[in-house]
C-alpha cells in the first residue's frame, strides 16, 4: 500500500546505487565539460545535457544507467530524455559527489 502511494505521488522505490554500480551500471555525468574536468566519478562518461539527444548511440542499451550532475536537476532531465527514447533502466543519481559517496 505504501509503495502504491509513493508511485501515485511520483516517488520511485529506493535504489541501491552501490549494487547497481557493482553490477556494471554506466554512470552518465550530464554536467558541462568544464565541470566534469573539475572532478568526476572515475569511470563515468561525460555527456552534457544539451548534447544528450545527439549522443544516444554512445549509451549502452544493455546496462542500467545512472545519471548525475551537480545537484540532481539536470540528471533528472537526462533521465526523462533517456526514458522517452526507450532506455528502460535509468536512475537519477543526483549530485555526482553524493553519488560517489553512495557507490564507494
Amino acid at each position: 500500500m505504501v509503495n502504491k502511494l509513493k508511485q501515485l505521488l511520483g516517488f520511485s522505490p529506493s535504489v541501491d546505487f552501490k549494487e547497481l554500480f557493482q553490477k556494471g551500471a554506466q554512470i552518465i555525468d550530464v554536467r558541462t565539460k568544464g565541470e566534469y574536468q573539475g572532478g568526476h566519478i572515475k569511470g563515468s562518461t561525460n555527456i552534457p545535457l544539451q548534447n544528450i539527444n545527439n549522443s544516444l548511440a554512445k549509451i549502452k542499451t544493455n546496462k542500467p544507467i545512472i545519471t548525475c550532475c551537480a545537484s540532481g536537476m539536470r540528471s533528472a532531465s537526462a533521465k526523462s530524455i533517456l526514458k522517452s527514447n526507450g532506455f528502460n533502466k535509468v536512475h537519477n543519481g543526483g549530485g555526482w559527489k553524493r553519488l560517489e559517496n553512495k557507490i564507494k
